[in-house]
């Protein structure tokens, strides 16, 4: 059973979201504030946060950005703001999906679930072709004698890709797994990620992204 942690100071909002998702099958962790759900995370196996902004102490934001330092866990920020600033702040922080007050506790439990499954692309966190392996943990992409480290959502993205070679994935889908469908920007950041992730990979002969015209991004294997 997946447990979910639920960071919101007002009391009611926990009794309400704890229901509706311990009705659907998960465990739930609460906490009052961002301090409170540090410690939590220090001590706890969690497989998803929902976090509050307006929070004493330690706010949404700070939360977001502290949790995404040290564990890579879907994150769902659920707030009263909902102007497109404070979502893009929110977005920049790290969270993957935005819910606003009030909100269907039904549309919260959807979410959850299209989160948990857009992270478990496998349970495991590593991907093997051929002699080269790409590991979310580390953030690294290693064959027999080369190392080379990637940043986060360069590490997401070429392990989506690399989840399933030869498979075309539009920049929108690309966007959704791992920016989240609400996410403000443009499909010009997946180019630019692109591009970033082809610099990376020049050495490794075994792997390339291509650009398939008029559709998006694919992964080639020269082992296949």
């Amino acid at each position: 059973m997946n447990k979910i942690l639920v960071v919101d100071d007002d009391a009611h909002i926990r009794k309400l979201i704890r229901l509706y998702l311990e009705n659907s099958n998960y465990s739930v962790v609460e906490a009052e504030d961002g301090q409170e759900a540090l410690t939590i995370l220090e001590k706890e196996t969690v497989a998803l946060a929902i976090v509050d902004v307006m929070m004493p102490n330690i706010d949404g934001y700070e939360l977001t950005e502290d949790i995404r330092s040290f564990l890579d866990i879907p994150i769902l920020m659920v707030t009263a703001k909902g102007e497109s600033q404070d979502k893009v702040r929110g977005f920049r922080a790290g969270t993957d999906d935005y819910l606003v007050k009030p909100f269907d506790p039904v549309e919260l439990v959807l979410r959850v679930e299209a989160l948990l499954k857009r992270y478990n692309i496998g349970a495991e966190n590593q991907v093997k072709i051929g002699s080269i392996l790409i590991d979310k943990d580390s953030l690294t992409v290693q064959s027999d004698d080369k190392s080379v480290a990637l940043k986060r959502k360069e590490c997401e993205l070429l392990f989506v890709l690399a989840s399933s070679p030869g498979k075309i994935f539009t920049r929108n889908q690309l966007i959704e797994k791992i920016w989240g469908y609400d996410y403000e920007g443009d499909e010009r950041t997946v180019d630019v990620h692109i591009k970033r992730l082809r610099e990376q990979l020049e050495h490794f002969e075994e792997i390339s992204i291509s650009t398939v015209r008029g559709l998006g991004y694919r992964l080639e294997a020269s082992h296949d």
